[in-house]
């Protein structure tokens, strides 16, 4: 049971890194002047969820749930 611990831990570092680089990858959510005057209503802003954005936020969503997951199951210590 050591060698899938050691898979686990191994997978769990890969999927931290990860997640540090999307979280950095991805656009801050102030909205900053455009909201004052009306430019937060544009086709980028109402079609956020089917672009770029939209798909690492969906990422990271899962990744962190992963990531949770697996810090359960390490410190389960049952391997």
């Amino acid at each position: 049971m050591g060698a899938l611990r050691i898979v686990l831990t191994v997978i769990y570092i890969i999927i931290s890194i990860a997640l540090v680089v999307l979280v950095l990858m991805q656009e801050g959510k102030s909205a900053g002047l455009g909201a004052i005057s009306g430019m937060a209503e544009t086709y980028w802003g109402k079609n956020k969820g089917r672009s770029m954005e939209g798909k690492l936020v969906k990422i990271t969503t899962g990744l962190a749930v992963f990531f949770l997951l697996l810090s359960i199951v390490l410190n389960l210590n049952v391997f």
